[in-house]
């Protein structure tokens, strides 16, 4: 059978591969400590999943609109006006598969073939390819650890082009743990209106920020500028519902329409069940994801207190969602010479599951995890340290 080119091209995501092949270790008899996966320990709150079961005793089991119920529509609307003082409006709003599938939509209904999408590296996974399959360009911008991997508009003007039409930008981040300042973002969202370049925003970490910082949004410069801004957002890091799967995305009136039409010919709606849930999320207390905050504030300083103390290894304290991102190339060598072969003696030898940096534009580094126990955190993280500087 012949593939398409797009698929026969297309690579498999590093951090699903990794989790896969931790928990096939672990279903042999290995003892794994797996900080690899993008999810949270903690469960789903109790009243949300209370909300599901009474959805499914109600027979709430049928097809529902395209673009999400209304409820969880104007529940996500409000969730943008409550916490960040602005007025959206359901038809503002769409429902998707998670916050992958927002995104992926929103590439695809706005990317025409040739498009130019500026990605500053270290970056999610999925971005470079969810510009690919839009027939886009990604141009990665590389940063650095000294700067907390952060990009300025200086740095996107030397990317800019005739055909850059897009800016994918994801703050707190995946996979650094680094948080833009209000000033930083006011001056990136500046030069994009004056360039004329759409920003996507990635702000599915924007409740989980530790010690004073403050959790931002460029839902602001939306409502001033409806055209340049796009905001992407989700129930699953803040109210730890990976798996429920449900993403929404804030735009233009006319983006909303044309991702409705793009997903009612894809996927039409989301899970009825896990809509309902969102809502109690959405419209509930914020007590449960105040909890979990604290405990990943504890743990990212447990984290860096550990991996600050070893020699040649450089790690921006990260000031959100719920990863560290060292810079290890200093110990690269004879036993392992890059970020992938690193992660590959960690989990073979010690069983230890980490993402290799260069699945997130970075070679130099590993993205680690701290969604863990405090226990199984302490232990996997001097494995690593056995591994690295043994």
């Amino acid at each position: 059978m012949k593939l398409a080119d797009r698929v026969a091209q297309l690579k498999p995501s590093a951090t699903l591969s990794v989790s896969a092949k931790a928990q096939e270790l672990r279903a042999a008899g290995r003892e794994i400590f797996s900080l690899s996966v993008g999810e949270t320990d903690f469960p789903t709150p109790a009243y949300i999943c209370k909300a599901a079961q009474d959805a499914i005793d109600a027979g709430f089991t049928r097809y529902t609109p395209v673009p999400g119920i209304p409820e969880l529509r104007l529940a996500a609307a409000g969730y943008f006006n409550r916490h960040y003082g602005i007025a959206a409006e359901a038809d503002h709003i769409i429902i998707s598969n998670g916050g992958k599938h927002c995104l992926y939509n929103v590439c695809q209904a706005l990317l025409n073939p040739g498009d130019h999408v500026l990605i500053p590296a270290p970056y999610w996974v999925s971005y470079p390819p969810m510009v690919e399959l839009a027939a886009a360009k990604p141009v990665i911008i590389s940063t650095a650890p000294e700067r907390n991997f952060k990009v300025s508009p200086t740095d996107l003007e030397k990317s800019l082009t005739p055909k850059t039409r897009l800016l994918l930008l994801n703050s707190p981040s995946n996979p650094t743990g680094s948080c833009y300042g209000k000033e930083e973002l006011d001056a990136i969202a500046e030069w994009a209106v004056a360039r004329g370049v759409t920003v996507i925003a990635d702000e599915i970490y924007d409740q989980l920020v530790y010690g004073d910082t403050p959790a931002l949004s460029l839902c602001a410069w939306w409502q001033k500028h409806p055209e340049n801004f796009v905001i992407v957002n989700g129930v699953a890091k803040t109210f730890a519902m990976t798996g429920w799967r449900v993403g929404y995305t804030l735009g233009h009136p006319d983006l909303i329409r044309a991702m409705s039409r793009l997903q009612g010919q894809s996927t039409s709606n989301i899970c009825s069940v896990s809509q309902k849930a969102a809502v109690a999320a959405l419209n509930g207390h914020m007590d449960t994801v105040e909890e979990m905050r604290v405990a990943f504030e504890r743990r990212s300083a447990l984290a860096m207190e550990i991996v600050s103390a070893w020699p040649d290894v450089l790690c921006p304290r990260p000031r959100g969602a719920f990863y560290i991102f060292p810079d290890v190339h200093r110990h690269y060598g004879a036993r392992f010479s890059d970020s992938t072969s690193l992660c590959t003696l960690l989990l073979s030898e010690v069983g230890v599951a980490l993402v290799p940096g260069a699945a997130f534009g970075d070679d130099r580094c590993i993205r680690i995890s701290y969604a863990v126990s405090d226990d199984a955190l302490i232990k996997a993280l001097h494995l690593v340290e056995k591994v690295l500087l043994g």
